[in-house]
């Protein structure tokens, strides 16, 4: 089957890279209110209020029929979880993935953050799969592979005995939210798909404190580790432009706040 990728021009990468600010920005003022007794409802309340006041409205929101403005997982929950009225808890790990619709086009970037002070294994399993995503982001240039992308966040995050979640991964997006190409978090060197000047995409490892194995709750939306351990998720915004790669999220809003 053929698959049609969006390419785009220097203007609309542009728009898409206000979009994204306003992602950054939001996890940002997310990073304020990340705390003990924090219940997740009031996160996405806040997320989609601010959104709208800045003439955006929410990516997530009624797309394929999510409840939600915010995917915010927490621990075990490996993404797409559903916010309610669970509490965050010290020692809590919790991605939040946030997506923009402003202009036309999408921005779409997760980060997860501690809740309170982490246990060691926890601190290790967010560090390294931070530093997974950026290995992934050196390998995105044109003439590479989609495969060497995933090859290099699998080999990083394996050598820790991190199982790489399969059954999910990153993807192309502008003007919708999920585009071709599907960008996995595992592979080998020189296989799936060229990339190429125009393409826009996100890069977005989920790793799993042990297996890689994952299932999907009776709500269609959340998505457990099935051994019940930890699972982390970063995720960047990137565009392959006639001056190389650029990186159009940021985590700039959010890491000032953690520092304060």
């Amino acid at each position: 089957m053929f698959k049609k990728y969006s390419l785009y021009k220097a203007l609309e990468i542009e728009l898409i890279k206000e979009s994204s600010l306003l992602v950054g920005k939001t996890l940002g003022e997310i990073a304020k209110r990340i705390a003990p007794g924090v219940p997740l409802g009031m996160l996405d309340r806040f997320a989609e209020e601010y959104l709208r006041d800045h003439g955006a409205i929410p990516s997530f929101k009624g797309y394929r029929g999510f409840p939600a403005s915010l995917c915010i997982s927490v621990n075990d929950v490996v993404v797409h979880g559903i916010p309610g009225n669970q509490i965050l808890h010290e020692g809590d790990i919790v991605s939040v993935d946030c997506g923009v619709y402003k202009n036309g086009f999408h921005g779409d970037y997760a980060y997860t953050f501690a809740v309170g002070e982490l246990p060691e294994e926890k601190k290790l399993l967010l560090e390294r799969t931070k530093k997974s995503l950026y290995s992934g982001i050196e390998q995105a240039k044109a003439g590479n592979s989609t495969g060497d992308i995933g090859y290099a966040i699998q080999k990083y995050v394996e050598s820790f005995g991190y199982g790489v979640v399969r059954d999910l991964c990153g993807h192309g997006v502008g003007r919708k939210l999920h585009e071709f190409p599907d960008v996995p978090n595992f592979g080998k060197r020189g296989r799936g798909e060229l990339l190429k000047e125009g393409m826009v995409f996100c890069i977005e490892p989920m790793i799993n404190m042990g297996t890689h194995k994952v299932f999907v709750e009776p709500d269609g939306w959340t998505v457990r580790t099935q051994d019940g351990k930890s699972s982390a998720h970063y995720e960047h915004q990137i565009a392959i432009t006639e001056k190389g790669t650029e990186l159009l999220s940021t985590y700039q809003y959010i890491e000032e706040t953690i520092k304060n």
